[in-house]
């Protein structure tokens, strides 16, 4: 295999290449760390997070990061399942309370209700909690069909009208839970989920994107090499002027182009 490694621009989307998916995971917690304390400097933060194994070992050294005043950051996440309890081990909030939040302790956490009644009237609460402050920071990752956030292809909108919204997930998106051994069985994984749109999540300022693995290897390919368009929701990443993604050597593995800036 072709070791390809450095940074390079696709549109206004810069693409960082790693040997490893802890290496990976290790530059892109140092990133996210050292943005935090450059924009702390000025303002208190805005964050929104992403819940999948994908994230792991970003968010473990995130969490060992020294100097960051968590204090001072209001967190959200991007996504939840609907009629999931929090205490289920899948439970995204649960996710990032275990492995960021309980361990740098944010000023405040804000968290998708899976087990509301009426999930639109929370996904309407969620969008009030940060509808006259966009995110200062997202961290998100990739699916295997493209998706970000749980915007899959078929409800993803880039001109989506809403901040939130309940969404079918499509089988690919569910079927990855499963690979990702979140779930034993496809019935497990529930059909619904609540998830921040396609405009919420550009509308960060900077936008950190994580995506290790051979299972991500075409949905990369897509996001970098083919058009800008829903079918590929995550290559709306291409038009934002502060993203970064971050690939190891298995989700870079079928880009066929390289358009080096740096070593």
């Amino acid at each position: 295999m072709v070791m390809k490694k450095g940074s390079f621009k696709v549109d206004r989307l810069k693409v960082d290449i790693f040997e490893d998916r802890k290496t990976m995971g290790r530059a892109a917690g140092q990133a996210v760390a050292s943005k935090m304390k450059e924009m702390l400097q000025k303002k208190d933060l805005f964050m929104v997070f992403a819940s999948a194994p994908s994230q792991n070992e970003f968010l473990e050294t995130l969490s060992k990061s020294p100097g960051l005043e968590w204090k001072r950051v209001t967190a959200f996440h991007l996504d939840e399942y609907v009629g999931l309890s929090e205490t289920a081990p899948q439970n995204f909030g649960r996710f990032l309370r275990e492995t960021l939040f309980d361990k740098v302790h944010p000023g405040k956490v804000h968290y998708l209700n899976g087990m509301a009644k009426d999930p639109e009237a929370e996904c309407e609460r969620y969008a009030a909690l940060f509808k006259n402050q966009p995110f200062d920071i997202a961290c998100i990752g990739i699916g295997e069909n493209g998706h970000l956030a749980f915007n899959d292809p078929p409800v993803a909108d880039f001109k989506d009208p809403k901040l939130v919204k309940v969404v079918e997930l499509d089988l690919t998106s569910r079927q990855q839970q499963v690979n990702d051994g979140c779930f034993r069985t496809l019935k497990e994984v529930p059909k619904k989920a609540m998830t921040l749109t396609l405009p919420t999540i550009l509308s960060a300022k900077f936008i950190y994107c994580m995506v290790p693995g051979p299972s991500k290897a075409d949905a990369v390919k897509k996001t970098l090499e083919g058009p800008i368009t829903t079918d590929c929701p995550a290559s709306i990443l291409r038009k934002h002027k502060n993203a970064t993604l971050f690939l190891d050597q298995d989700s870079a593995k079928l880009i066929n182009f390289i358009q080096k800036i740096d070593e």
